[in-house]
């Protein structure tokens, strides 16, 4: 028994964070906001075996970028394996990582999405979509590695996410949008749950208030420059990244920062995208990301 499936890397421009103390309905927590899904993402190929005298049920492998921590494929794994009895089967995942870990591009989410659809494929256990991605979102949510990247790369394309939870319980606004270029560069990583827990009323304020503006004007322009606002107030703008962000307004590119991540995108029209890459190309220690929207969110893949 074998499958694969792929989820696409979201990035998110602005928020607001709904975080419960009690923690027993982890599917109702989350985020509102706004942001986007790339065709670059997490391929999982998950392949099932009987178990032989192996001391561990499943084994884990990266290829790609890598990361160093497995307890969110690990979650999404013990909840499937919950299902039923399947003591006799060793679990062979390998997750395929074409982004940088850590920068604001929800890896984490990426690797619970795609291992979720592809475990139900494999064991057949037939979930509603909705249901996979429930254990994706709480996988992501109890390991603390994100609140609302799920939900959206679950739908995937330029959403506003207007009810948080996980998919099923929160919900999406996918906005239309002529065929635009994406690119970014990559700097270096930053820790989410630091800035999170730091300024949240503050974050959550300005966040809400986006999502409202947003939603009346609907424009990938005007969430690029929410997302620089948002960024500056929250305070993470690196000397480097303002350096950039200066170069591209010189010559009339706008842009936004991920969250979390030191890292610049830039959504435009195909026309500037040799101008925009020539002004990325002068910052030699960043990673540049070239793509385009995925408008098709997470999925099983046939092949």
């Amino acid at each position: 028994m074998e499958a694969k499936a792929f989820c696409p890397a979201h990035v998110t421009g602005f928020f607001k964070a709904h975080l419960d103390d009690n923690q027993s309905n982890l599917e109702n927590l989350g985020s509102m906001g706004a942001g986007f899904s790339i065709k670059q993402g997490v391929t999982t190929k998950v392949k099932i075996n009987s178990k032989n005298n192996q001391e561990s049920n499943f084994r884990i492998s990266t290829s790609g970028y890598q990361s160093d921590k497995t307890d969110v494929s690990e979650y999404v794994l013990n909840e499937f394996l919950k299902l039923s009895d399947f003591s006799t089967k060793f679990f062979d995942i390998e997750h395929e990582v074409s982004i940088p870990v850590g920068y604001g591009l929800g890896s984490s989410s990426a690797v619970a999405l795609s291992l979720a659809f592809a475990l139900d494929q494999a064991l057949d256990t037939k979930l509603d979509k909705e249901k996979i991605g429930q254990i994706a979102h709480n996988a992501e949510v109890s390991c603390k590695t994100g609140l609302g990247d799920v939900l959206a790369s679950f739908h995937g394309g330029f959403e506003i996410r207007i009810k948080p939870g996980a998919p099923g319980i929160g919900s999406v606004e996918k906005i239309a949008t002529e065929k635009i270029s994406i690119l970014m560069i990559c700097f270096s990583p930053i820790s989410t749950n630091k800035f999170i827990k730091e300024r949240l009323s503050q974050i959550n304020g300005l966040g809400g208030k986006m999502v409202n503006r947003l939603l009346e004007s609907k424009n990938y322009e005007h969430f690029q420059d929410m997302s620089l606002e948002f960024a500056k107030y929250v305070g993470i703008m690196t000397p480097r990244m303002q350096k950039l962000v200066d170069d591209l307004s010189k010559n009339n590119i706008k842009c936004g920062i991920a969250l979390f991540g030191e890292t610049v995108f830039s959504m435009i029209s195909k026309d500037d995208e040799d101008k925009v890459l020539e002004i990325l190309q002068k910052y030699p220690d960043g990673i540049i990301i070239k793509s385009e929207l995925d408008n098709n969110g997470a999925r099983v893949l046939n092949n």
